[in-house]
């Protein structure tokens, strides 16, 4: 790269926001297949890829909405019918929602906490390649993320831990405006107070 591609990176990356926001269109399958493969390049000890994405788009994203509801009904079986709508319509926020969990594996030299954080990379590696085509995403989490019973009607392993659900399309409106952070407020030197 050069140092004019550098900045033009750099100045991507300052500048991500979430957009909670998002209609039609969502990415194609080729352009998602490009964004996989940046978010597969996340710091990964000891090459255990333990990312898993689950896209749901169409009439999918309703058939999981109605299976977090369910899930979370049994739970929470006060849930008002107001917040179970909630739950039946959120997959519909956007027009491509990609469920994205860790596929934790005993390891004697990774712990599962790195395996998260390996995940974790690959789902925000996952948000910047998109924004890089043009698109909007927000990582979104939330009690159905932390459900026991949604990781269950998930068919997932006891070992895997959801990390978050990902809202991808179109941004229907400008980026929110963020205040600008400076490392003063969140980096120190080493030995110094």
């Amino acid at each position: 790269m050069t140092f004019k591609e550098n900045t033009a990176f750099l100045s991507a990356l300052q500048q991500r926001v979430s957009h909670p926001r998002l209609e039609s269109p969502a990415p194609n399958s080729d352009q998602m297949a490009s964004c996989y493969r940046a978010a597969f390049r996340a710091p990964d000890h000891a090459w255990l890829r333990p990312w898993r994405f689950v896209e749901c788009q169409g009439e999918q994203r309703l058939a999981m909405g109605s299976l977090i509801a369910e899930a979370m009904q049994q739970e929470q079986p006060d849930l008002t019918a107001a917040q179970v709508d909630k739950l039946v319509n959120g997959p519909q926020r956007a027009p491509l929602l990609i469920i994205c969990y860790a596929h934790l594996t005993d390891h004697p030299k990774v712990p599962a906490s790195e395996q998260l954080l390996a995940t974790g990379c690959a789902l925000y590696g996952l948000s910047l390649a998109l924004r890089a085509l043009g698109f909007g995403s927000v990582w979104r989490t939330g009690a159905s993320c932390y459900s026991r019973a949604v990781h269950n009607k998930l068919g997932l392993r006891e070992q895997d831990q959801l990390v978050g659900f990902l809202y991808v399309g179109t941004a229907s409106a400008a980026d929110k405006s963020v205040p600008e952070l400076t490392q003063n407020d969140f980096v120190s030197q080493f030995g110094r107070p």
